[in-house]
């Protein structure tokens, strides 16, 4: 009988093959079982930077001041599916399971837009979107968009939220970026989100007019109520952030929408 030669080359192959299997199983079989903790967990991120921008839920807190868990504050929310063109709610999609990020990239499902409408430079918009909408004795008292758009080094993806009339910012906060610490980076600063309760987001005839300025209006000017202060040494985040805001409220993103909804709220 030959001898066994533990030392081979080939022996040596077959026992790392074996380890690489036995190692890709234990990993495979580790994110299986992780999965649906990893979903809960971006779950409840989400909640909570849509209740954040809303006011409803403090930085680095996880309960109201009322002591209101997340989940029983994002439960006054309703999510509704709107088709983005016509400003109708959609009620044949799932919300639950529905990806607006996901389906721009789909050409079936979203449309190009011109470097004269891509003020937010997203190349695409999807068809449809998600709202949430908390609703006070039937009356809409917040509304919370998603809104993205592309900064210095990448998309920014955050929440706007609306006060009931559908006019005013509620607050505005956003939960992914590339932008530089320090500079871009500050759009986290909770000072300067400070900055947004009570802008306007619309001028005098209607149209999208916020504006993130180095200098602001004098008050009582009419521009002065939809300005903010810039981001120092971050010219394209500010930028980027103006636009982003301007396109999600305009005809191309949730103006449609938000015209139903004034009209439904009286």
């Amino acid at each position: 009988m030959a001898n066994f030669d533990k030392d081979s080359l080939s022996n040596t192959f077959i026992v790392a093959l074996a380890m690489c299997l036995l190692c890709s199983i234990i990993v495979s079989g580790v994110a299986v079982a992780l999965k649906p903790t990893q979903q809960a967990n971006k779950e409840l991120d989400q909640k909570q930077n849509i209740l954040r921008a809303a006011g409803m839920l403090a930085e680095g807190s996880n309960l109201s001041a009322e002591g209101l868990t997340v989940d029983e504050l994002f439960a006054e929310f309703t999510v509704r599916v709107v088709d983005l063109e016509s400003g109708n709610f959609l009620d044949d999609v799932d919300a639950g399971s529905f990806d607006p990020i996901k389906v721009a990239k789909d050409p079936s499902r979203s449309i190009a837009l011109s470097s004269d409408q891509d003020i937010a430079t997203l190349r695409r918009r999807e068809n449809i979107s998600l709202v949430y909408i908390k609703t006070v004795d039937d009356q809409i008292d917040k509304l919370v968009l998603p809104v993205r758009g592309y900064g210095l080094w990448g998309t920014l993806f955050g929440y706007l939220a609306l006060d009931a009339d559908l006019e005013t910012v509620s607050g505005l906060g956003f939960y992914s970026h590339k932008e530089t610490p320090g500079l871009g980076g500050e759009v986290d600063n909770p000072n300067w989100k400070k900055l947004w309760p009570g802008v306007q987001l619309f001028d005098s005839a209607g149209d999208p007019g916020v504006r993130i300025v180095k200098r602001r209006s004098v008050a009582g000017n009419e521009m002065a109520a939809r300005e903010v202060d810039a981001l120092s040494g971050a010219t394209f985040t500010t930028r980027g952030v103006q636009n982003l805001i301007n396109f999600w409220i305009g005809d191309l993103g949730f103006g449609p929408t938000l015209q139903k909804l004034k009209l439904a709220n009286g």
